[in-house]
């Protein structure tokens, strides 16, 4: 009788990737006004909700072919025409830029500053003073 000797492996931990992100990810969507800062690329709006949220960054799907890494944004979030809203303006900058199976690109962009509050009431001619 020969009996093999029986080997043991450590059940093999799946593979897991170091996280590089500094900021936890929250998967809200946020409506955002997005536009190109730099006059001398072509100039687009892109009204967008958020996918993922951190404090420095902010990921995104879109159709706009325009986005390219290294490109300077203003971002306004959370975004609203209501008169009475306040919404925050941000100068970002794209990080990444994802090709996606839909046909739609997948973006990633940094939080560089806060520009400052942008109020979005109108006064119109027919306002009275």
């Amino acid at each position: 009788m020969n009996k093999k000797p029986e080997t043991q492996t450590a059940p093999k931990s799946p593979t897991t990737q170091t996280e590089r992100r500094g900021n936890r990810r929250c998967h809200i969507t946020q409506l955002m006004r997005i536009r190109p800062s730099d006059p001398k690329k072509p100039q687009f709006e892109d009204l967008r909700g958020s996918m993922s949220v951190s404090r420095s960054g902010v990921y995104f799907q879109t159709s706009e072919p325009g986005y390219e890494v290294g490109l300077r944004l203003f971002v306004t979030m959370p975004y609203s025409n209501d008169p009475a809203s306040l919404n925050r303006e941000y100068l970002a900058e794209v990080v990444r830029r994802d090709v996606l199976p839909t046909g739609m690109f997948g973006i990633g962009i940094k939080i560089l500053m806060e520009m400052g509050v942008q109020h979005s009431y109108n006064f119109g001619a027919s306002t009275p003073f």
